[in-house]
């Protein structure tokens, strides 16, 4: 689990989970199954993407880093994957 972003308005973790029979892809790297957790601050809900969700938002990311963006880029594009979100958040 890493924190890859926080702001007032959201939080973004990754989970990584290495696949046990030391898979690789076309380019030789090792294969992980995981996803990212978004959670909505002010909407108090979250959401956990994987698979083809979570490399449409990674590449997304990727992309918007090559700029110079503000907290507010990452925001709104952060925002679209975090609408589809339902889970409320409950504090225990």
């Amino acid at each position: 689990m890493h924190l890859l972003y926080q702001s007032d308005s959201y939080i973004v973790v990754r989970f990584e989970v290495p696949v046990e029979h030391e898979a690789t892809d076309a380019q030789g790297n090792g294969l992980s199954r995981g996803g990212f957790e978004i959670v909505d601050k002010f909407a108090r809900r979250e959401i956990f993407i994987e698979g083809a969700l979570a490399q449409q938002f990674e590449d997304g990311v990727t992309a918007l880093g090559e700029g110079e963006p503000s907290e507010e880029d990452y925001d709104d594009f952060i925002e679209r994957f975090a609408a589809l979100g339902n889970t409320p958040v409950l504090m225990h």
